[in-house]
């Protein structure tokens, strides 16, 4: 895995290392001022009118869309308390690694991204996206909201100069190919795609896969020419890029509990009053539940669309302990340091 990369000194990254001077008087010889609050919260800056650009790279009809940002602006135009939220789907404001680096730099100031993504400027954050690290949903919220956590997240806040509100889910990941993929065995010769990411490439080799990167946008057109076999994502994102048209079996492997993370820039945060800032931390936690339901339903809808028209085979009687032993036999020989420490907490936190 590869390590964590420096990030621009943003006023925020500025703010978090003056903090370590301490003394007020060494704070004011130096010219840094205090960020005004500890990682989990406490109080902000004034109390006036804030507007918050709030970004995904999801199409206005995802769930992340309906169900996550315009829920979150939503309920903050509810609270009439001087936060208003301005939404931006479908990569408005850049590709992932494009809007994590303005949200770094203050230019766009709360996103939604998936911790492979992020995991290029702090590694550590890139085992909740491993394969098989969680069994589902309720593992993941549990895990998010445990001690363990808490300092993934701080360790997070010194690297990057930015938040972690909450995590919302994205979705069990399944494979999609034109033949049924039950064990390990089964993707021998298939060439499956998968996000060119150090962790989405490491997860193919810890369930047996071989993997062929090809960029999301290409990989229709790189099924439907044969150029791979096959591909992995969640039944809703399957389903509304049309793979199910050049793809005759979705198996269920659920290799993958998919997690997106809120994060906002840090002087946006502390911009806000304590009582904007606890507002807008309970609409974005309270949307967990509500986006969780819109994929969970969707993705029930379609399954059920596919067993009726029989145009896609659901394959469900997918040997899951086979790829999950595989794939946590790979990661405890492979990761080291943080990220071992770190997926045998989530791993325990399983039992």
């Amino acid at each position: 895995m590869p390590p964590s990369k420096t990030v621009p000194r943003t006023p925020a990254r500025r703010a978090l290392r003056c903090l370590a001077l301490a003394p007020a008087a060494v704070l004011a010889a130096t010219g840094c001022t205090a960020i005004g609050d500890d990682p989990d919260g406490g109080g902000g800056g004034g109390d006036g009118a804030v507007t918050l650009s709030f970004a995904n790279s999801y199409t206005d009809q995802h769930p992340h869309t309906r169900c996550g940002i315009q829920s979150v602006a939503d309920t903050m135009a509810e609270a009439d308390n001087g936060v208003t939220v301005e939404t931006f789907p479908n990569s408005q404001l850049g590709g992932d690694t494009a809007r994590f680096n303005s949200v770094m730099a203050g230019d766009v100031d709360m996103d939604v991204q998936g911790s492979s993504a992020l995991a290029a400027t702090y590694a550590p954050i890139g085992v909740l996206d491993m394969a098989y690290a969680f069994e589902g949903p309720d593992q993941l919220f549990e895990f998010f909201d445990s001690s363990a956590a808490d300092e993934l997240k701080n360790g997070f806040a010194e690297e990057t100069g930015t938040r972690i509100l909450d995590v919302w889910f994205f979705g069990m990941r399944h494979f999609s190919a034109n033949e049924p993929i039950r064990e390990p065995g089964d993707l021998a010769g298939l060439r499956m795609r998968y996000p060119d990411s150090p962790i989405y490439l490491e997860n193919a080799k810890a369930v047996g896969a071989e993997a062929t990167a090809v960029a999301f946008e290409e990989v229709y057109l790189a099924l439907q020419q044969g150029i791979i076999d096959g591909q992995e994502n969640p039944v809703p994102t399957i389903a509304e890029q049309s793979f199910d048209e050049v793809q005759s079996h979705v198996s269920l492997s659920g290799h993958q509990t998919g997690s997106q993370l809120i994060v906002i820039n840090e002087d946006k945060w502390q911009a806000l009053s304590g009582e904007q800032q606890e507002s807008l931390r309970q609409a974005v936690r309270d949307t967990r539940a509500e986006n969780r339901s819109c994929l969970e339903d969707e993705e029930r809808q379609i399954l059920d669309e596919w067993r009726d028209s029989g145009e896609v085979t659901v394959v469900e009687d997918v040997d899951r302990e086979a790829f999950a032993q595989r794939a946590e036999s790979h990661f405890r020989d492979t990761l080291s340091g943080e990220q071992l420490d770190l997926y045998e907490r989530v791993r325990e936190s399983a039992e």
